[in-house]
């Protein structure tokens, strides 16, 4: 696997998985109502669906890279048109103040399992990383080395930048409630991210596949 494609796909990760969506939202909303064991039973639960998710875009991948140049290429333009789509969407939302609403977010009496079972679910029906696993992963494999340990490199990657992240989420929602029920700090978050979706979106399509 080409080192330069390694690298923006953990770029490109990073901030696909830092991007608020419904995984960030529940981990803020753990972190604000329980403690920081229940956000990284959570977390787990998650980046379990996205290895499930993962596994089964895998199961028709080595046909497609194999078949043609052109199909790679056509998969590859499209995975930076959704990053470019992902940016201008960030863009769009900016325009809200989003805020984490304190009384939908009262400590409820749940056994450990269910906040698992929740994230899992979550990651498993949540179309943002589906997409994520049939547009933008097929381009960073390497038609010229075996597609199975390439597979379980870039999927432990994105599981562990999701663990990570969330965890990250659900700390600093524990720790600074005030800042992230602030309609300007989440106004500047969504512009930063969609401007750095926008800008791997360019930088992925310059990438040629090894």
């Amino acid at each position: 696997m080409n080192i330069d494609i390694l690298l923006v796909y953990i770029v490109v990760s990073f901030f696909y998985v830092l991007s608020p969506g419904p995984a960030v939202f529940l981990a803020i909303s753990n972190g604000m109502t329980t403690n920081m064991k229940t956000v990284l039973v959570s977390s787990l639960g998650n980046v379990i669906g996205l290895f499930l998710l993962s596994a089964v875009s895998i199961l028709g991948l080595g046909a497609l890279l194999l078949s043609s140049a052109y199909l790679f290429l056509a998969v590859k333009i499209v995975g930076a048109m959704y990053l470019v789509y992902l940016g201008v969407k960030q863009w769009r939302q900016s325009s809200q103040a989003l805020a984490v609403d304190r009384e939908q977010t009262a400590v409820k009496s749940k056994k450990i399992k269910t906040y698992f079972l929740e994230s899992l679910f979550l990651a498993a029906t949540n179309p943002k990383p589906i997409l994520f696993f049939v547009a933008l992963f097929p381009q960073f494999l390497s038609i010229e080395h075996p597609i199975t340990p390439q597979f379980f490199t870039l999927t432990g990657i994105f599981m562990l930048t999701s663990l990570i992240v969330l965890c990250g989420y659900g700390y600093l929602a524990k720790a600074m409630k005030g800042v992230f029920t602030h309609g300007a700090f989440m106004q500047w978050f969504h512009r930063v991210t969609g401007s750095l979706f926008i800008l791997m979106g360019f930088l992925l399509l310059r990438l040629k596949n090894s």
